[in-house]
């Protein structure tokens, strides 16, 4: 008896006891064996199997310690040894290496990375996958909110805003939208990266960072997406708008000209909020959140230069373009996503000539 005594001084010192012993038999829902049996591993080390058993027994947990030891002998479930291999998967993304570095499917939340198991051939159960992050800790990334860097030029001239905010188009060089952000170097300078976005899948098709805010890195940006887009076997074509919103980057006559060049229309938001430009600060939220942040997979270490930003930036946007699961993609990547409508396009392109 004296270590079921033991056991109740111990549940009253841990407050553990009232919620137990003073509850009425009509309120008290005895929990499931497996549940009893696991508390009853935990603390046997302690207290010992029969001790436990006799207290839990006394109030209402009905258990013999025969009940115990079949349980911790039995054969392992398929749920658990199921469990157990798909736990070890997630582990191989969620923790870290021995570099200390996780992979980038690390910053997906449950939803996505059950996606993504399902593209590597794993047949898993979206619940599985909820249950079993939950029970270790895991979790995908927050986008934090963002501070505006583009600052307008009230004397320059704007475009017409050709956009109203209607992101959504049918295909790829109809609509390319812009924007920059900044990263905080260790020193305490900034460092200012620049994105053109293809609004079809979302495919960033020109970046560029640079150390000041002069018009030239939004330039290279947008060079840089005729130059791909020209690589790529679908050249823009002269209709294809450009969109940013009022910065002064953006409505410099030099960047117009740049525009021209490039095959782009330009077109400026008209209303001066975030939702002028909502694609473009989706994306940029993504890059400060995924590619940034100090725990990024993407960074590997302290950002001292302009060319750790380069090497981090450029790392991040090739795993965004080509293996990132985009939701309204319907949870595939931008390259494969605009793959699959030029090859559907040829299809019946070769279809209409039979």
């Amino acid at each position: 008896m004296k270590g079921a005594r033991r056991v109740r001084e111990a549940a009253r010192e841990n407050g553990t006891t009232p919620t137990v012993v003073t509850a009425s038999r009509a309120d008290f829902h005895r929990p499931a064996t497996p549940l009893i049996c696991a508390f009853i591993a935990e603390h046997r080390a302690r207290f010992g199997v029969v001790p436990i058993c006799r207290v839990l027994s006394e109030h209402g947990c009905q258990i013999a310690p025969r009940t115990f030891y079949a349980w911790k002998n039995r054969e392992p479930s398929k749920r658990a040894l199921w469990d157990i291999a798909i736990t070890e998967i997630l582990a191989g993304y969620y923790e870290p290496d021995e570099h200390g570095r996780r992979k980038p499917e690390s910053l997906y939340g449950a939803t996505t990375m059950w996606a993504h198991l399902q593209r590597e051939g794993i047949e898993v159960a979206r619940c599985t996958v909820e249950r079993l992050m939950r029970a270790n800790g895991w979790q995908g990334v927050t986008r934090a909110k963002r501070v505006r860097t583009t600052e307008p030029d009230p004397g320059a001239t704007r475009p017409a805003d050709l956009v109203d905010r209607q992101f959504a188009v049918p295909a790829p060089n109809m609509l390319v939208v812009a924007d920059f952000t900044y990263v905080r170097l260790s020193t305490g300078m900034f460092v200012y990266t620049a994105f053109a976005i293809d609004a079809f899948a979302g495919r960033i098709v020109g970046w560029q960072c640079s150390a000041s805010k002069h018009t030239t890195f939004v330039e290279s940006a947008i060079r840089q997406a005729a130059n791909l887009r020209e690589l790529d076997g679908n050249p823009l074509t002269g209709n294809t708008i450009h969109h940013s919103d009022a910065g002064s980057q953006y409505t410099s006559v030099r960047f117009g000209e740049t525009l021209m060049l490039a095959g782009l229309i330009p077109s400026i938001g008209s209303v001066g909020d975030a939702y002028d430009n909502a694609l473009a600060e989706t994306t940029i939220g993504l890059y400060k959140t995924e590619a940034v942040r100090k725990d990024s997979p993407f960074r590997r270490g302290p950002l001292d230069r302009l060319a750790d930003v380069e090497l981090l930036t450029a790392d991040w946007v090739h795993w965004y373009n080509n293996h990132r699961l985009m939701h309204r993609l319907e949870r595939t990547p931008p390259v494969e996503y605009e793959a699959a409508y030029y090859a559907e396009r040829a299809t019946a392109e070769t279809e209409a000539h039979q």
